[in-house]
């Protein structure tokens, strides 16, 4: 079987591993780094993904989509606060869902994280010298059916065979138990860019069993970013009268000078924000600059009341693994945003110990991920993963009550079936109502889906037997059906496209994907064949130079194949035309290097010093 690979889809930015030798292996981007920025840019009908497009977002705000994972399968309604703050317009879909406008085009969070992924497959099947087609993608523990399967859309779009979806905090329980040998209880604490979980877990003889999961997936680093953006604004506003979060290009720069600032503060006590000409002054025009000094202390004050919904996640899922802090060895910290001192005392403070900080919270998430890839494909043995549904699910009841068939904290995969009977006399058909949550009432929690039992012989209310079972699969997705027992009657549905998007939707997105992956390939080969040429005319061009004792009619042909090359870079010349010439130019340049040395001319001095098989190499024909 192909090797599959690991990925840590985050908010912020995301990681990409694989199995190498038996052990879990981050692989790098083809900027040499072991994280990808989560940053989608739309600049001049390019697309941008990565440190390319994070690079740019301050003069494209509009332009520049980021902290996409905290839209994906969810409604207008669910994120309007992180709407609202953004600096790149967010609207309402009109089936209800969330939609990205960039050029006048919408774009839905499924999408843009598409383009994340194909960017971390595209950039390890380099790397691995082989296309990558499966994958093992995390999500935060707190997922939701909808996150759930937005997720894997997100990944079937990118071209991708997903194999499984697994929680974050699973996945670094992984990585981290890998080796171990004796049993110990387990809290991992994730705090990302973007949701925040908490896990406790067994760990020991390669099984890893959840106990219980928490979380909040409205809390992460990016609002301790937003809280100190909204301090810095708030402060200039007092001095100048002017909202820098009214101009985008201003908001863009709070941001990235506030997420700065968050990291440097991890290591200093005091940093200093600046930023000259932000803003112009509304009556003279004169430019206004924002330099604010900004202590270690201020920042905790900021972002208090984010720290203290850090307690309760923890304290439910210590209640739900019937756990005390005394009962937990290890607390794992994982994200990004535990580097912050303050989120490290509250974790020392409520578990009573220091936090293990041997492995790297970046990266941690994407190596287990890596690791049940591994399993899943053969390659990983004596590995056991019991994961756990994060929500309660159940089917709504007379009187709108919300009737719990699966708790929350449940072992997945798992299977449940409660008898129901009708209401009304003579009812033909009963309608099933699948909700997800925690509130006594059913308009209290999620709606999954809705499906129908009909033709029922006409029976006194309280007689018919309805059997429904809930199926939870191993990658959480649920599947519903319902039975009524003495004629045999059955319904079923699969909870799926519950993000808003139709299968059909998914499919056009799909080919889409496919048809601007052809359009990048030859954007990318057309840029390889003109950096070529034009690395070799630089390279031929001080060959020459450099050479000394040869005649001009020796040069002559190499400079006009060099004049030919220069112009064809300029002109933007066909692929076919820079490769022709590529060629060319490294039978020119080789006709040069052995006329040279007939004139008397050293190779070594031709090359200013260079082994003999350097030019050779360097000068290879293009492919």
């Amino acid at each position: 079987m192909a090797k599959a690979v690991g990925i840590d889809l985050g908010t912020t930015n995301s990681v990409i591993a694989i199995m190498e030798a038996g052990e879990p292996t981050v692989l790098v981007n083809n900027e040499g780094n072991r994280t990808t920025p989560s940053v989608v840019a739309f600049k001049d009908s390019n697309r941008l993904v990565g440190q390319v497009a994070k690079r740019q977002a301050v003069l494209n705000p509009k332009g520049t989509l980021f902290e996409v994972k905290r839209y994906i399968g969810r409604t207008w309604d669910e994120v309007k606060t992180e709407a609202e703050r953004s600096p790149y317009e967010v609207v309402r879909g009109q089936d209800g869902g969330v939609r990205f406008v960039v050029e006048g085009k919408q774009y839905t969070p499924e999408e843009i994280s598409a383009l994340i992924l194909q960017k971390l497959v595209e950039d390890a099947s380099r790397q691995l010298g082989e296309k990558v087609t499966k994958a093992v993608i995390t999500v935060p523990a707190y997922f939701n059916n909808s996150q759930r399967e937005a997720t894997q859309n997100a990944g079937k779009i990118a071209g991708l065979e997903v194999l499984r979806i697994i929680n974050e905090p699973t996945a670094a329980a992984l990585a981290y138990g890998l080796e171990k040998k004796g049993n110990e209880t387990v809290l991992v604490f994730d705090l990302g860019g973007g949701t925040f979980d908490v896990s406790v877990l067994e760990v020991g003889d390669g099984v890893f069993e959840v106990r219980s999961t928490s979380g909040d997936t409205h809390l992460g680093g990016s609002d301790m970013d937003y809280a100190l953006v909204n301090w810095l604004a708030e402060e200039f506003k007092k001095e100048y009268g002017v909202d820098l979060r009214k101009d985008r290009q201003a908001l863009q720069r709070l941001l990235e000078s506030s997420e700065k600032a968050k990291v440097e503060l991890s290591n200093v006590v005091e940093t200093t924000i600046s930023l000259p000409f932000i803003a112009m002054d509304p009556d003279s025009k004169a430019p206004l600059h924002l330099e604010k000094k900004l202590t270690r202390s201020k920042f905790e004050e900021l972002i208090d009341p984010l720290l203290r919904r850090i307690r309760g996640p923890v304290e439910q899922a210590l209640k739900d693994a019937k756990l005390s802090k005394s009962d937990i060895h290890e607390v794992i910290l994982v994200g990004g945003a535990t580097r912050v001192p303050a989120v490290k005392r509250i974790v020392k403070e409520m578990l009573g110990q220091e936090p293990n900080e041997s492995v790297n919270p970046d990266e941690v998430v994407a190596l287990g991920a890596a690791v049940q890839a591994g399993v899943l494909t053969g390659e990983v043995e004596d590995i056991v993963l019991l994961d756990v549904t994060p929500l309660s699910l159940g089917v709504e009841t007379k009187g709108g009550v919300f009737t719990k068939l699966i708790e929350r904290n449940t072992t997945v995969p798992v299977r449940k079936t409660e008898t129901f009977t009708t209401a009304e006399n003579n009812q033909t058909g009963v309608e099933v109502h699948v909700l997800q949550g925690e509130r006594t009432m059913a308009s209290g929690n999620k709606s999954l889906g809705r499906f129908k039992l009909e033709g029922l012989p006409p029976m006194p209310a309280g007689m018919p037997q309805i059997e429904i079972t809930y199926d939870i699969d191993a990658n959480g997705i649920l599947h519903v059906t319902a039975k009524e027992k003495s004629t045999g009657k059955a319904a079923s549905i699969t909870i799926q496209n519950t993000t808003t998007l139709s299968e059909d939707e998914v499919e056009r997105m799909v080919k889409d994907a496919k048809a601007h992956a052809e359009e990048d390939r030859r954007e990318r080969e057309y840029a390889e064949a003109k950096n070529n040429l034009d690395s070799l005319r630089l390279q031929a061009k001080k060959l020459v130079d450099e050479a000394t004792g040869v005649n001009d009619e020796t040069k002559r042909p190499v400079l006009k194949a060099i004049d030919e090359a220069e112009a064809a870079v300029n002109s933007n010349a066909a692929k076919e035309r820079l490769e022709e010439l590529a060629r060319a130019l490294n039978e020119k340049v080789a006709a040069f290097q052995q006329a040279a040395q007939q004139q008397g001319q050293p190779q070594a001095e031709t090359q200013a010093g260079a082994k003999d098989d350097v030019i050779d190499a360097d000068f290879k024909p293009a492919n």
